[in-house]
């Protein structure tokens, strides 16, 4: 035999959903009373307070062994990568002479990127350093911060300065200025203390290699370089790091080509030349190395 319960109307369940929340004849608050509501608080805020407490003590013992100006690690840097500027996407560089806007964007950014090394400006934070020889500045037992930085002028760059140029870096006229700098890797001793520089060359992509490497070559022209030969001085190594070197401005070589084949896209690849920097692996693009596309459209 099935005994059916009593079905509950709307008004008993919400009468019983009340004395559940606040039974005042217990004085009981969602089936507990203050004491045990008390409780388990205290439970909960020991329980998380301990926790707080170790999370907390273990960043502290953690930062103890890092240091504020080093990273800790830096296996993943252990060669520097080549840039250029103007900064493109694609690593693009199109100039169309007849079209200011297409080339008055490219000559704002190298205005911004160029302002640190002004002559006054380095003058003011910077060293000028013996040339041929690392700017080595050791703690020796005490923390010698900021440490200093060696001037690297901005008219060293010659006619790709920008200075009272009234070509824009050459994007006005067809003969571009491009830059080239390497990427900053901590008490990195590029060179091995050997000269080096930087030289660049028409390169067709591997996927195009059938049509030669000439081809690029013969499309790209004469080219100069500032400072001369591309050369990279030791004496702006080591870098210490952001906070350490705090008025530190890389080198660089300027490209300036002048007379690429209009209307033509060309590949160029620069590499740094420098005993201990590998330029040959093809996993990674950027190792010692930057390749680039470069057009110049003339009407």
């Amino acid at each position: 035999m099935v005994i059916q319960k009593e079905k509950k109307s709307c008004g008993q369940v919400v009468e019983e959903w009340k004395e559940f929340v606040w039974n005042p004849r217990t004085h009981q608050f969602m089936g507990r009373t203050g004491t045990s509501w008390a409780f388990i608080l205290l439970f909960y805020l020991v329980f998380y307070g301990f926790l707080t407490a170790m999370f907390t003590l273990t960043m502290w013992v953690m930062l103890q062994t890092v240091s504020d100006h080093t990273p800790k690690y830096q296996d993943r840097l252990a060669t520097p990568g080549l840039m250029i500027r103007p900064k493109t996407e694609n690593l693009d560089v199109i100039v169309n002479v007849s079209d200011t806007e297409s080339w008055d964007q490219h000559v704002q950014k190298l205005n911004k990127f160029l302002e640190p090394y002004n002559d006054s400006i380095q003058a003011q934070k910077n060293d000028v350093c013996r040339p041929g020889r690392y700017y080595e500045q050791p703690d020796n037992g005490v923390l010698n911060y900021p440490k200093r930085a060696c001037q690297f002028n901005r008219t060293q760059l010659g006619n790709c300065s920008g200075i009272g140029d009234s070509t824009h870096y050459g994007y006005s006229t067809g003969q571009p200025c491009v830059f080239i700098k390497m990427n900053r890797v901590i008490n990195f001793y590029a060179g091995a203390n050997q000269s080096m520089n930087v030289t660049c060359a028409g390169k067709r992509p591997h996927h195009h290699r059938n049509k030669g490497r000439d081809e690029d070559a013969e499309n790209l022209g004469n080219f100069v370089m500032f400072p001369a030969n591309g050369n990279i001085d030791l004496m702006y190594f080591p870098y210490y790091g952001k906070k350490f070197h705090v008025n530190y401005t890389q080198p660089l070589v300027a490209v300036k080509f002048l007379n690429v084949t209009p209307n033509v896209e060309v590949n160029v690849e620069c590499r740094i030349n420098a005993a201990n920097i590998a330029t040959d692996d093809e996993r990674d693009k950027f190792a010692g190395r930057v390749a680039f596309k470069l057009r110049i459209n003339k009407t």
